[in-house]
């Protein structure tokens, strides 16, 4: 079954070892994807090879439910999501979504909201917990639960706007 591989590359990869992968990937029937910064452009590794970028990620959309508490379990996902707030691109979550935001080890004095169970975890984390429908500290938009989306969905897109 033929799978699609995302590539997170920019300038100064080491040439062979995405070379070499991608062409033993794409021998088997796999569709590899590159993703960095912007869609279109090219990078170029540290022997000179380029690479044109297939798509961008702009945005970070993190529901909730009980998938946040799973994603934590990989470390990836919390690594993930620290790159979109130290780049200061958008981040939006609601209701346990924010757990995850909690192994970025950033929350410290922002001002978030979340389901109300985990309140505690993150105070603990060292944000700044306000019950409200929706709060937003620079690039992160944050809610509480599903009766809170009409007030999420209108800053989220007015941070989208901007």
């Amino acid at each position: 079954m033929s799978k699609k591989i995302a590539t997170l590359i920019t300038n100064l990869f080491e040439d062979v070892e995405y070379i070499e992968p991608v062409q033993a990937f794409k021998e088997a029937g796999h569709e590899v994807i590159t993703i960095d910064k912007q869609s279109g452009n090219e990078v170029t590794g540290k022997k000179g090879t380029t690479v044109k970028i297939d798509k961008s990620i702009d945005v970070l959309l993190i529901p909730g439910g009980f998938s946040p508490d799973l994603l934590r379990k990989d470390i990836r996902f919390g690594e993930f999501a620290k790159a979109f707030i130290q780049d200061e691109k958008p981040v939006f979550t609601i209701c346990h979504g924010p757990q995850v935001l909690i192994d970025t080890d950033l929350l410290k004095g922002v001002d978030i909201t979340g389901y109300t169970s985990i309140r505690n975890d993150l105070k603990n984390a060292g944000a700044n917990y306000k019950d409200e429908e929706v709060v937003i500290s620079k690039n992160i938009v944050t809610s509480r639960e599903p009766k809170d989306i009409p007030a999420f969905n209108c800053e989220s897109l007015k941070l989208l706007a901007k």
